[in-house]
């Protein structure tokens, strides 16, 4: 479904505010149609493991097979296809069974796993999903969300306070919330240059706009795209699933063993040593030149074969 919508939209915003030429928008359009055929619509709907998951890695196991007074910590995940684990072969290679198993051996108990994240979800229709986990509010609940909001050109501070309104919701029901902020879309190799470089500017923006809001709300960030960028780009072929959009098992499994400690001291029950500060932007996203640049590259030439 992103895929489906591709970066047209993003392009059209980036052809707003970088000021692109006639000629110059005209080849980035072509672009995006090309990546849009060679990404394609997502092949099914993403695997679901919902239930009740033990140390060990066993799970999901019925209630009744608890031993008595055991209580599971309530574990929910809102977001959008990156949250619900598009692109995985298996149920236990899904973020949230990968983080539910997680949970259980770090704290060695019973950890009940709710997905309400939906393919295609944009943080303007993330408040449903808000709602439907607040009718039993959970212990913990991680988000993961922007992809959608860069393809569908949504405003990147409307999204971010959208994003902070449902953190404080949330906080304010008394659920720990952890936030994995928008990766970078730079990083899909499918999308040719320059257009791959203007969803990176994107994504990033939004990615810094979030991670303020979700701190402002009370929530944790976590900047994704900071921190799995140079990994994504080094091994595409090991860290995208088929479709060389969404992320492999691989892939999942990189951002889930970031997430996992911010998750655990989110509720305090983090044991393993001072979480290292994250970066307020990685070394391989301030290496990267600004999109206005390389419009303007873009601009001249095309000027330069249009008056040969």
């Amino acid at each position: 479904m992103i895929a489906a919508k591709a970066l047209r939209l993003a392009l059209l915003a980036a052809g707003t505010a970088g000021g692109l030429s006639g000629a110059a928008y005209g080849l980035l359009n072509g672009q995006s149609r090309y990546a849009r055929r060679v990404i394609g619509p997502p092949a099914n709907e993403p695997l679901r493991a919902d239930g009740i998951h033990l140390p060990g890695g066993f799970g999901p196991v019925p209630r009744r097979e608890l031993a008595d007074g055991a209580q599971p910590l309530e574990l929910a995940v809102l977001g959008d296809s990156s949250a619900a684990g598009l692109g995985v072969n298996f149920p236990a290679e899904l973020p949230g069974v990968r983080l539910a198993r997680g949970l259980a051996e770090e704290l060695d108990r019973p950890i009940s796993l709710t997905t309400h994240a939906i393919v295609g979800t944009t943080t303007q229709e993330l408040a449903a999903q808000v709602d439907a986990a607040l009718l039993r509010p959970p212990r913990l609940v991680l988000i993961i969300v922007g992809a959608n909001d860069v393809t569908s050109k949504l405003p990147v501070s409307a999204c971010a306070e959208l994003l902070g309104d449902a953190v404080r919701r949330l906080v304010g029901a008394g659920v720990a919330v952890v936030v994995g902020t928008c990766p970078d879309l730079g990083a899909i190799q499918p999308i040719p240059q320059p257009l791959r470089s203007i969803a990176r500017h994107w994504s990033l923006a939004l990615s810094r706009a979030q991670r303020g809001a979700v701190e402002a709300a009370g929530g944790h960030a976590v900047p994704l795209a900071d921190l799995l960028s140079p990994e994504f780009l080094a091994r595409p072929g090991e860290f995208f699933s088929p479709d060389r959009f969404h992320p492999s098992a691989a892939g999942y499994e990189a951002a889930t063993t970031i997430l996992l400690p911010a998750m655990c001291a989110a509720i305090g029950e983090w044991e393993g040593g001072p979480l290292p500060l994250a970066p307020t932007r990685s070394k391989a996203a301030e290496a990267r030149r600004p999109t206005s640049r390389i419009v303007a590259r873009l601009n001249r030439r095309l000027h330069r074969h249009a008056d040969a």
